[in-house]
């Protein structure tokens, strides 16, 4: 990995701090944002009352998705971005959510304890510093026979998904951020996270190798398709 890469993946929190109040707005723009965030919800195909993760919350708009996809969840959002969590605190969900700062890759320091019927993470195991790790302990985290969703961006299997990608990025994402949030930073990062992560098939393979099994991806629709996925697996009975 490039150190850069590595030295922006620190900064991440910071970063989001800086365009928190900006953020919402800025995903409004992008065309089914929300709709796929409830596509992965749903997708984790969970009974009423369920006990979720939220993992890499950030203002709360997946939160929001579980919300609403499973009827009187009891819900915890987690996030790394003091700024972020601010601002999903002040919304109002359909269940109760309890937020709380820390770490996707030590949730337990966190004081988040398992075990959980489902977890999902939007836009969050591209973000971490150790993947394997992560999923190791999310592994832990999960109910015999829970469900996890990686709702995440992966271009590296198409030349045409890395081509739209690039695409967007450079022409609408980049420029829409230095203009809403008065800086571009972590845009630019976005842009080079993704284009350096796994592939899908790669991806499975180390969902696999952390033992997880019923392993699967499911498209988005519309630009997104073929760049962002529900990842989907569970933890064995």
């Amino acid at each position: 990995m490039p150190e850069q890469l590595k030295k922006s993946r620190t900064d991440v929190p910071d970063e989001f701090n800086r365009v928190a109040g900006r953020y919402d707005l800025l995903t409004a723009l992008n065309p089914g944002y929300r709709k796929h965030l409830r596509w992965s919800a749903r997708r984790l195909g969970l009974e009423p009352g369920s006990r979720v993760l939220d993992l890499c919350c950030g203002t709360g708009l997946s939160t929001d998705a579980l919300a609403l996809e499973v009827p009187n969840a009891e819900i915890v959002g987690l996030d790394a971005s003091a700024g972020m969590l601010a601002i999903a605190r002040k919304k109002k969900f359909a269940t109760e959510v309890q937020f709380v700062l820390g770490d996707a890759m030590e949730p337990a320091e966190a004081g988040i304890s398992g075990p959980f019927d489902g977890i999902l993470m939007a836009y969050g195991i591209r973000n971490v510093t150790d993947p394997d790790l992560c999923l190791e302990r999310l592994y832990r985290l999960l109910r015999p026979g829970g469900t996890i969703c990686f709702h995440e961006y992966s271009v590296a299997d198409s030349a045409w998904s890395r081509g739209v990608w690039n695409a967007v990025t450079l022409g609408v994402v980049i420029p829409s951020g230095r203009i809403f949030s008065g800086s571009a930073r972590i845009y630019r990062y976005l842009r080079r996270s993704v284009n350096e992560f796994d592939g899908v098939q790669a991806f499975e393979r180390r969902l696999d190798r952390a033992g997880f099994v019923e392993i699967r991806t499911e498209p988005m629709d519309g630009w997104q398709r073929g760049v962002v996925h529900s990842f989907l697996a569970r933890r064995p009975e």
